[in-house]
């Protein structure tokens, strides 16, 4: 497809963009983007917004003027002040590490930032001034309170920070390089928490060009991958723990020293109640343990989730409520481990994150859904990552594309998976342990299923072996009626066979026989409070609650934990008040 770019000339928010210029010139971007095609403008007149002189007179009201001199530095590469820039008199480009050449040139009653001030992100950008002027710099949490306050600025900055970042994402500003193996569990896990966080970065993959000229100019060798390399630091053997905590991505104290409301957990349930708690003004922290967006975000499309008549991914789904939270100014750490929860005297409690980082709160709310279930077959921890898969969505349908699939599971997320994949992979096997498709699945998904030709389905049928070398590349099939057993080719198994609760982690509030966590009526004798009943939500300990699927007896459906979630900030306010 030709690139559209930006015909010379064309109006966009006031700006005029020319072909000869840099893109952004009042400003973004050097280049166009034909991978955007027709986004483009309409991200353009997002990023490129100029505020009226009345909108620009109410934004800096929040800030404190600076004059400045041409070359001064705003902020550079790694700093952790998230001030928003806006531009009275004078101008400011914003480039890469090492680069002359603008990504943003802001002009007067103009602004820079982009979604890390939501974030918490360290920059990964360089700011300089490029005339005498005056700028005002909005602190971080003067800028809470103009997100709070000011809907009509709200809705422009923050339209503007999500257009920035996809035109970022999407032309892989490479502030960030990883070099890493995307086809094994290390690297997998590193690459589905870079798109969760949706992070600007470049992906190397070891043995081609790109990652030995990286790889040699920061003195790295094959032992040292993964690694990641930013303008000021090298990291080998990376993680997505120690990338988020070079990023600026884990948990902070927040500005209260206590928080209102701690959420463990951030699937939807988690989501929604931080999304609901901090728009009603609750100290809001948000963790988890891996990425946003828990199982939902594994799947590659939900159709029956409320308002969203052609269906959407859970991914996007999680990501939308991510921002929405940030908005509001909700605290989000990822990936943060929670090790422990304990109950002060005081009636407040205390979380331990796994690296030891206490957080005080006065109320949790446990969101911690449940664990994939595995098979217990030999080599299947070699193949996790490599092979095996407990999501289908882009990343995974990459990595088997054109080869032969089995999906693994009778409910609604294995069908999910077993159509999304038959549009990449070359041929799809749904295999069923139990008699009959229709026994866990919604109709619509086995209509689907049966009437396309790339599925095949294998009802009354287990895996029982795995084989292969570095990568899955067999699994036999065995029917259980007779045992008969036939080897095929796999090169994706995808498994879809239900989880377990995530409550190993706590060891006062009471569990029930399977390890979920029972609430309010479902408690009986186990409720520990003296001085009032347990409120809906409220586990065993006052002040806890549990929404999701980690709950007993929760429906396991995206739009059941919202409405969890959100209704649990209710107890949640109930609670506070006793507190006092």
């Amino acid at each position: 497809m030709p690139s559209r770019g930006l015909t010379t000339g064309s109006a966009v928010s006031g700006v005029t963009l020319s072909r000869a210029a840099p893109l952004w010139e009042h400003a973004p971007m050097v280049t166009p983007f034909p991978e955007l095609g027709e986004q483009f403008e309409e991200l353009a007149a997002a990023a490129l917004v100029v505020l009226d002189k009345e909108q620009f007179t109410r934004a800096i009201t929040y800030g404190q003027p600076q004059p400045v001199k041409a070359g001064d530095t705003l902020f550079d590469i790694g700093d952790e002040n998230l001030d928003l820039i806006l531009i009275e008199s004078g101008g400011a480009d914003v480039v890469r590490a090492g680069g002359d050449e603008p990504i943003l040139h802001a002009g007067p009653r103009q602004f820079v930032g982009e979604l890390n001030l939501l974030t918490g992100q360290t920059r990964f950008l360089t700011a300089h001034a490029t005339a005498d002027g005056v700028v005002h710099r909005v602190t971080a949490a003067a800028f809470r309170r103009l997100m709070a306050q000011d809907t009509e600025l709200s809705d422009i900055l923050l339209r503007a920070f999500l257009a920035r970042r996809q035109i970022l994402v999407s032309h892989a500003a490479p502030s960030l390089d990883v070099v890493a193996d995307d086809g094994t569990a290390e690297g997998l896990a590193l690459r589905t928490f870079l798109v969760r966080q949706d992070l600007p970065y470049r992906w190397l993959q070891p043995g081609t060009a790109e990652a030995e000229q990286v790889t040699a100019g920061a003195g790295l060798t094959l032992t040292d991958l993964p690694a990641a390399i930013t303008p000021r630091l090298t990291l080998r053997n990376v993680d997505p723990g120690t990338l988020s905590h070079s990023l600026g991505l884990t948990y902070r104290r927040t500005p209260k020293g206590i928080a209102d409301l701690t959420i463990v957990g951030a699937g939807p349930a988690g989501l929604a109640a931080a999304v609901y708690g901090a728009s009603e003004g609750l100290e809001t922290v948000l963790l988890d343990a891996v990425a946003t967006g828990g199982q939902a975000a594994a799947s590659s499309r939900i159709e029956n989730y409320l308002g969203f008549p052609f269906g959407l991914s859970g991914e996007a789904l999680a990501a939308r409520a991510v921002v929405q939270a940030l908005k509001f100014g909700a605290h989000l750490g990822s990936p943060c481990g929670v090790a422990a929860l304990a109950t002060r005297p005081d009636g407040t409690h205390l979380i331990t994150l796994v690296d030891g980082t206490e957080i005080p709160t006065r109320t949790v709310l446990i969101a911690t859904g449940a664990a994939y279930r595995n098979l217990p077959l030999g080599r299947w921890a070699d193949f996790v990552g490599a092979g095996i898969y407990y999501a289908a969505t882009d990343l995974e349908a990459k990595a088997v594309s054109g080869l032969p699939v089995t999906v693994v599971g009778g409910a609604n997320s294995a069908g999910q998976a077993a159509i999304y994949l038959a549009r990449h992979a070359g041929e799809v096997t749904l295999a069923v342990r139990g008699d009959s498709l229709t026994k866990d699945m919604s109709n619509y998904l086995v209509e689907r299923i049966l009437a396309d030709p790339r599925i095949t389905v294998r009802t009354a049928t287990e895996v029982t072996s795995l084989a292969g070398g570095h990568r899955l590349e067999e699994i036999t099939l065995t029917e259980r009626g007779t045992g008969a057993g036939d080897a095929c080719g796999c090169f994706g198994l995808f498994c879809f066979i239900g989880a377990q609760p995530a409550t190993g982690w706590l060891t006062d509030v009471a569990l029930d026989e399977n390890g979920f966590v029972p609430t309010d009526v479902q408690l009986g004798g186990r409720w520990t409070g003296t001085t009032r009943p347990a409120l809906p939500f409220e586990t065993s300990i006052p002040g806890v609650f549990a929404a999701g699927d980690v709950r007993t007896d929760s429906m396991k459906r995206v739009a059941a934990a919202v409405g969890e979630g959100a209704s649990a900030v209710r107890s949640v306010h109930q609670a506070l008040a006793h507190l006092g």
